[in-house]
């Protein structure tokens, strides 16, 4: 019974959304409040837990997500992210441009949304492709897979910090690793596959969207390279640095308690923010008031997906005090199927039925947290990578960002399927592969 309610919570789940076009929000707390009341739970216990899983989460989450949203604000207002992209191009040289988008994909994506890293280097990828005459997809599809894998299973962005937080994993750990899986995936999906399918579809830019993006509306001066690549990476230096502490110094030493300090997500995060105040913003012409405005104006999109990330929080908080959680654990542990390789399933076959790569990593995470529990040596940082990679597979007509993609490459419903689709599921596959040859050593 308890299986079958954790099932029957997620088909629900699957079909609010899917079917009737439910907010994400509203269906995660309806299907929190059906296991609750189907497990029996006291009907004050089930609101309980709903705000204890939703306020434990957003009160990380929320913290990290504003002061990134900032950081990624600083970036396109300053110029930052076309002077990294200027610099790798004259590095890898026009025949190689391909390669040089994926690595600043890569490296902008780090503290954006996807959505936010793929509008602010879209001009680029236009100007380059008139300027060379070079196929729009060739450039563009190492650009969008740096940006996505990216954004699925690198902290801080907020879903892999989530599953951080419930996985009880480590941060800088989880970037190494996350590092080491990303890079590889990136490559395959981004220049390799880019420039097969580029030769298979032939696609333009509007006439519209070149008017807008393809040339600069206004001249400004860049912030330098150096300047600006430490100003994005502070905050994954100050986490690993606070991960390196905790492997050679005793606990109560005065240096790792501060590097622990200091290389708290939420801390390094503020810290790295306020330093692009000065590096990206006072020592770019702008005035207090115009950071003010930044700052303000860059919080409002977050709302949704904070709501999201909470609900799941819920789902999450709830299975575990219902006892659905440490059934299926019970159940998981006495099969033979990893756990690694069930937080990936779990959260690819969401992603396809929802298109929302948020809701099926939370929901995968809440699901096997409590299986990862009862076993031990399953690396929490894998787990965190695992759902992440599932949740980036197959994105399809129910997701936003297949709709992004095929308006502004202008191609049709085929050729976005073509491209995008098949893009997303051979990162999501070939993470998966890599993360569980890691299993193996780690």
């Amino acid at each position: 019974m308890p299986l079958l309610i954790t099932l029957l919570a997620i088909l629900i789940l699957l079909i609010l959304i899917t079917r009737f076009k439910v907010n994400p929000f509203i269906t995660l707390l309806i299907v929190s409040g059906f296991v609750g009341i189907a497990s029996g739970m006291p009907l004050d216990k089930i609101v309980d837990s709903i705000k204890e899983g939703m306020g434990g989460t957003l009160g990380f989450i929320a913290i990290v997500l504003a002061l990134g949203t900032m950081l990624g604000k600083m970036m396109a207002e300053s110029g930052g992210a076309e002077r990294i992209a200027r610099t790798l191009i004259n590095l890898f040289g026009e025949k190689n441009v391909h390669w040089a988008m994926m690595f600043v994909a890569f490296i902008v994506g780090i503290p954006v949304f996807f959505q936010v890293g793929f509008v602010l280097l879209i001009p680029l990828v236009f100007t380059i492709a008139r300027q060379t005459g070079m196929s729009l997809l060739k450039i563009g599809i190492p650009l969008i897979a740096g940006l996505s894998i990216v954004h699925g299973i690198v902290p801080p962005h907020p879903a892999a910090m989530a599953a951080v937080d419930i996985f009880q994993a480590d941060v800088g750990k989880t970037i190494v690793y996350s590092i080491l899986v990303g890079l590889p995936s990136a490559i395959v999906a981004g220049p390799l596959y880019g420039s097969w399918i580029s030769k298979r579809i032939k696609t333009s830019i509007s006439s519209e969207l070149a008017a807008q993006l393809a040339e600069p509306k206004q001249d400004r001066e860049l912030p330098g390279f150096g300047i600006t690549v430490f100003t994005i990476l502070l905050p994954v230096i100050l986490m690993l640095g606070a991960t390196i502490a905790d492997v050679t110094l005793p606990k109560e030493h005065a240096v790792r308690v501060w590097a622990d300090f200091i290389g708290n997500p939420i801390t390094s995060l503020l810290i790295a923010t306020v330093i692009s105040f000065w590096t990206l913003g006072f020592a770019r012409g702008f005035n207090k008031d115009d950071i003010l405005k930044f700052t303000n104006d860059c919080l409002a999109p977050t709302a949704t997906i904070l709501l999201v990330i909470g609900a799941g929080g819920a789902f999450n908080k709830v299975l575990l005090n219902s006892g659905v959680g440490d059934y299926i654990a019970d159940l998981a542990t006495a099969s033979a199927i990893s756990p690694i390789f069930l937080g990936w399933l779990i959260a690819a076959l969401i992603r396809v039925a929802t298109g929302s790569a948020t809701v099926s990593m939370m929901t995968a995470a809440g699901i096997v947290a409590p299986i990862a529990q009862q076993m031990p040596g399953v690396s929490p940082e894998l787990l965190v990578l695992a759902t992440g990679a599932g949740s980036l597979i197959l994105s399809h007509v129910n997701d936003s960002g297949f709709w992004l993609i095929k308006e502004y490459f202008n191609m049709s419903v085929q050729d976005t399927l073509k491209s995008w689709t098949v893009m997303e599921t051979i990162l999501s596959v070939t993470a998966i592969i890599l993360i569980m040859g890691l299993s193996l050593i780690i």
